[in-house]
């Protein structure tokens, strides 16, 4: 199959749709080949989750806030709903506190507020612990259903803006502008490679350079708890994982109570999000276990130490589980993403922290911008 295209873009999950969008709004003629019939890895096993608020200081951090405003433009177009907006932090400890308040004297804390127990419980329907401190309430997060969100953009991706899908397609070789698949020959002027947690199919050599490992997560899905989130809910357990807080020298003093107080959380690599679905059910995470190749035996008590995360921080036990699933991840300790240059015509791009719904667009728009000289926010 020959077509001429400005871009190929290989791998359709978050990471490959936001090189898609960017590209498309520009005018540009785009194809995504994808070797699986829709997405089915990370990128719609998550929280739908676009998260601002703790996300590594600098780059990342404006990427995020980038990203989230592309999500907040295309959602209504696209039919995607947004669940809820905003994030309460909450802290259950002085030396938690004590992080919450170093974040919001930095320029990461514009936008959020330190708010007292009672007016948590007040917008969170009596959720809360007795041993409560405070919350830190951002307003910059919104959430979407990756189920539904990730095969809902590419649908309009696909109907709108023009980008041809080839589905059960297999690339075996980009060259561009020759691109070798398993349904014959595409050509394409330039292409991104967006491979999620595949480090074998594409360019092997080169991503093995860097020394990525994959992270294996545990997710659960809770029955409707009988009452609306105010937006999403996160605890102590975020404030030393979270990059944006934890680098923080105040986060050491947490981190060293949590590790001796909790020690499984830690190995199970435990901290809590919870997000609310369309339908009251809840979407409840998560642990974290790395490795070249982390098997697919998720360990029961990494769900045991999620649903008691959630008891501490909330004061009630969890609504019954509904659902359990896992993710793999790329991920990496030296970097968030990264993005790789092959050829003149070719970028390589993996995001290497789990964080592709939060900065993949914001991720896109500098790939594009280098790759074929589109200028952020430019639509067709």
């Amino acid at each position: 199959m020959t077509q001429p295209f400005d871009l190929a873009v290989i791998g359709g999950g978050v990471i490959g749709l936001a090189h898609a969008l960017v590209a498309a709004r520009a005018g540009k003629r785009v194809v995504v080949i994808e070797r699986d019939s829709r997405a089915n890895g990370a990128s719609i096993r998550n929280f739908g989750f676009v998260t601002v608020t703790g996300q590594e200081r600098g780059l990342s951090w404006q990427l995020a806030r980038r990203t989230r405003d592309i999500w907040a433009e295309i959602a209504e177009p696209a039919g995607i709903a947004v669940e809820h907006r905003g994030l309460y932090m909450t802290a259950r400890s002085d030396e938690a506190m004590a992080v919450i308040e170093a974040f919001l004297q930095t320029e990461m804390g514009e936008g959020c507020r330190l708010i007292e127990p009672d007016a948590f419980r007040a917008a969170a329907s009596g959720l809360g612990g007795p041993d409560l401190k405070g919350a830190l309430h951002s307003s910059h997060e919104l959430r979407v259903e990756s189920r539904d969100a990730i095969p809902r953009l590419a649908a309009w991706l696909e109907a709108r803006c023009g980008v041809t899908f080839m589905n059960r397609t297999v690339a075996f070789d980009v060259t561009c502008p020759r691109i070798l698949t398993s349904r014959g020959v595409v050509e394409a002027g330039a292409a991104v490679i967006c491979p999620g947690d595949d480090f074998s199919t594409l360019h092997a050599d080169r991503i093995a350079d860097y020394g990525i490992k994959r992270c294996r997560l545990s997710m659960l899905r809770l029955a409707d708890p009988g009452h609306r989130l105010p937006g999403a809910l996160m605890s102590d357990l975020g404030l030393v994982r979270y990059r944006g807080y934890g680098a923080l020298p105040e986060a050491r003093a947490l981190e060293a109570k949590l590790r001796a107080e909790q020690p499984r959380h830690f190995d199970n690599g435990v901290h809590l999000i919870v997000v609310q679905s369309g339908d009251g059910s809840l979407v409840v995470g998560d642990s974290h276990h790395y490795d070249e190749l982390p098997g697919p035996f998720a360990p029961a008590s990494a769900e045991d130490d999620i649903l008691d995360e959630y008891h501490r921080a909330f004061g009630q036990p969890a609504p019954t589980v509904l659902e359990r699933w896992t993710g793999v991840y790329a991920v990496a300790d030296d970097r968030t993403f990264l993005v790789d240059t092959p050829s003149d015509n070719v970028r390589l791009v993996i995001v290497t922290s789990g964080t592709g719904a939060s900065t993949g667009f914001g991720i896109a728009e500098r790939v594009l911008g280098d790759l074929l000289n589109i200028p952020a926010g430019v639509a067709a």
